[in-house]
């Protein structure tokens, strides 16, 4: 089952922030002598991680002996009420986690300053644009993670398919699921999951719009949407399992990809270390497109709050805790998501590890990426609509374009 993206929650600021002292001060401009202490709340790091990113306090604190760095990590479960509390309240930390869903409102109610004087070359184009906004750049990239396609060798090499190639199109994928499948046996070609953060995808892969340019109305209620939906609705109960068949169950894919039953699964990088031993012969491969490539990212940030007294400082430590060396080391070592960087050299590290041998494609997906929807407060009702709909279409109880209708009218109500 394909991970969500932690961009879900859509925050409703609740007060209007209080914004003193909200002009940027780039982080070059930090004092050699002052002493400053400045707080960084997070939920990057729980659950495992505490350690490692003390690593990266420590190593900040010692380059920058005048900046102490006082961190507080949350279960991502509690973050959102408490930091929108503290955003209500004018508490928030002088940096703190961002996801990309939410950064439209954070912008909006000027809870996060612009940050100036960034050496943005440092940084993956796709992810860094992914936190900008007029022009100005607002919060910087921390990690990232997208989805691939993972593929069984022995199972292609059954059938005599060749393996996927980069230029592959949904085509091709259909032709050699069809090939792998054996329902008889209980073995399937594909697997991908009906739901909205693989229809926006799609949707992008055949050309399609989710949002018109104003993003005031739906554009996928079209000839691409129908597509888009299609593609994925048609794959169940023909060289997918139907949910009844466990589908629905949670991380029933993963389970059929590891016993050795699936060609073909559609899912993000955070799996490929479930399949270290089973199946024996595996890869992946950036996931084909209709009339062109898009993969779906996911990917947190952090940003400066517009109410920090020390911004210099908080911006200071928002680009080590992003772009720098130690951080990337010490995430690639632990393998605690994947650093946001552009520079291929610290990157070896994780290449030169074995299974997926092709782990250049999780980079090479970076390319031509496809973001997500955004429509503030009412994000979730977006998502389940969505769903719910393709839903109708796997279900056969509908077809593709009166679901998409349904839920166009459904979603163009939460807009207005």
């Amino acid at each position: 089952m394909n991970k969500k993206p932690l961009a879900s929650l859509g925050l409703a600021l609740t007060a209007i922030l209080a914004v003193s002292g909200c002009g940027t001060t780039a982080s070059s401009n930090v004092s050699s002598t002052e002493k400053v202490t400045i707080k960084y709340s997070n939920f990057i790091s729980n659950g495992g991680n505490e350690k490692n990113l003390d690593t990266i306090v420590q190593a900040f604190e010692k380059a920058n002996p005048n900046i102490t760095v006082q961190v507080t990590t949350l279960p991502y479960k509690d973050y959102a009420t408490a930091l929108q509390t503290d955003l209500a309240a004018g508490t928030q930390a002088d940096t703190f986690d961002i996801e990309y869903a939410n950064l439209r409102s954070y912008v909006a109610n000027g809870a996060v300053a612009p940050l100036e004087g960034v050496d943005g070359s440092k940084y993956k184009q796709s992810l860094l644009q992914s936190y900008q906004s007029d022009g100005k750049q607002y919060a910087l990239p921390s990690s990232f993670s997208d989805v691939v396609l993972y593929y069984n060798k022995a199972l292609f090499d059954a059938a005599k398919v060749a393996y996927p190639t980069a230029s592959w199109t949904w085509a091709d994928e259909t032709a050699a699921a069809k090939k792998i499948t054996d329902s008889a046996a209980g073995v399937y070609g594909d697997f991908q999951n009906v739901s909205f953060y693989e229809f926006y995808k799609a949707l992008a892969q055949t050309g399609g719009k989710f949002l018109n340019d104003d993003g005031k109305s739906v554009a996928f209620n079209s000839p691409q949407g129908i597509k888009a939906a299609e593609w994925l609705a048609g794959k169940s109960g023909t060289t997918m399992p139907t949910p009844a068949q466990g589908a629905g169950t949670p991380d029933f894919d993963t389970k059929l990809f590891k016993d050795g039953k699936l060609g073909m699964l559609h899912s993000g990088i955070w799996v490929a270390s479930s399949f270290a031993d089973s199946p024996k012969s595996w890869d992946i491969a950036v996931e084909p497109g209709d009339t062109q490539k898009a993969s779906a990212e996911f990917s947190n940030a952090i940003g400066v709050s517009a109410n920090s007294k020390n911004k210099a400082a908080a911006q200071k430590w928002a680009e080590y805790m992003t772009s720098s060396d130690v951080m990337a080391q010490t995430r690639i070592s632990a393998g605690w998501e994947l650093p946001a960087t552009s520079d291929d050299s610290v990157l070896k590290p994780y290449l030169a590890k074995d299974k997926p041998a092709n782990r250049k494609a999780i980079f090479d997906a970076l390319d031509n990426v496809a973001l997500p929807p955004v429509v503030g407060d009412n994000q979730q009702k977006m998502v389940d609509i969505i769903t719910n709909a393709l839903g109708e279409v796997e279900a056969k109880r509908s077809t593709a374009a009166d679901a998409l209708k349904g839920a166009a009218d459904q979603i163009n109500a939460l807009l207005k």
